[in-house]
């Protein structure tokens, strides 16, 4: 087997950002063999700036969707993988925010980036341009993770006061409830709780966040299932399939498929990267 070497660091935001970006994750990866890494679908809206070569990018997996080049990109909430091409080495860092988040970085709701990728500087502008190069130019990951809290508290800093409270706290607390529960709450529940219809809940949480409860619900199941499988001693599939919530494994593979664009021992086998994250 190839050599090969995976240096992967977490890091917290400053406090005041804490309620829009969930986590950073500097990352090293080298000597993989080339391949396509599936970046699943999940609860937070992730940006991603490559301290390398330019990332190469599809909204889908074995699909036929095209491939861009990125060097700082950012993603709403998916309903599929992300396809990421690499030579078996990836290098930079990853921004995971909430959904209220994009509104206070981004300036725009959740919605407005469903499904889709963005290159960064296109919604940070001049910030953003800045934030790619502080990054390059910084030698350790303190540094970078530094650089992230800087910019991106002026970001926040530099909205026009309101706009960061405009998230009807009714979707905020849905969104919540079905994170906590991870994908196992009743959307129709939950909306009762919330003295809301669940059609109107439905319709003021596809608005803000992009996706409706009910297929955020499927997200947030598989992004468990997910979790489990990428494990470094993982679960028998039948085990991941009851402790994430499935009726049964054939559920599972149903929406493995689904997500991800392959079946779940297709997606173990085509994995290069797994174990890394």
């Amino acid at each position: 087997m190839q050599d090969h070497t995976a240096a992967m660091i977490d890091a917290r935001p400053a406090p005041s950002l804490r309620r829009y970006v969930g986590s950073y994750l500097g990352f090293d990866l080298r000597g993989f063999p080339a391949g396509v890494h599936c970046g699943p679908p999940g609860r937070v809206l992730t940006a991603v700036i490559s301290l390398s070569d330019p990332l190469e990018m599809a909204a889908g997996v074995d699909d036929g969707s095209p491939v861009s080049r990125f060097g700082s990109v950012a993603g709403g909430l998916m309903c599929r993988s992300v396809a990421i091409h690499h030579d078996g080495r990836q290098h930079g860092v990853q921004v995971s925010l909430t959904p209220l988040g994009a509104r206070a970085v981004y300036g725009m709701p959740a919605a407005a980036l469903a499904h889709r990728l963005v290159p960064l500087d296109e919604l940070l502008g001049a910030l953003g341009v800045e934030l790619v190069d502080r990054l390059r130019a910084a030698t350790t990951w303190a540094a970078r993770f530094a650089v992230l809290d800087e910019l991106f508290l002026r970001a926040v800093g530099r909205g026009d006061g309101g706009r960061l409270y405009r998230v009807r706290p009714e979707v905020a607390e849905a969104w919540r409830r079905l994170v906590t529960a991870q994908g196992r709450a009743q959307v129709g529940a939950v909306a009762t709780e919330l003295g809301w219809s669940r059609r109107y809940l439905t319709e003021r949480f596809r608005d803000e966040v992009g996706l409706t409860p009910k297929t955020f619900a499927r997200v947030l199941r598989f992004e468990h299932a997910h979790e489990l499988a990428t494990a470094h001693d993982p679960l028998p599939w039948a085990d991941v399939a009851t402790v994430s919530g499935y009726a049964d494994q054939a559920h599972l593979v149903r929406d493995w498929r689904e997500f991800t664009g392959r079946s779940p021992t297709a997606w173990r086998r085509g994995e290069v990267l797994l174990g890394t994250g």
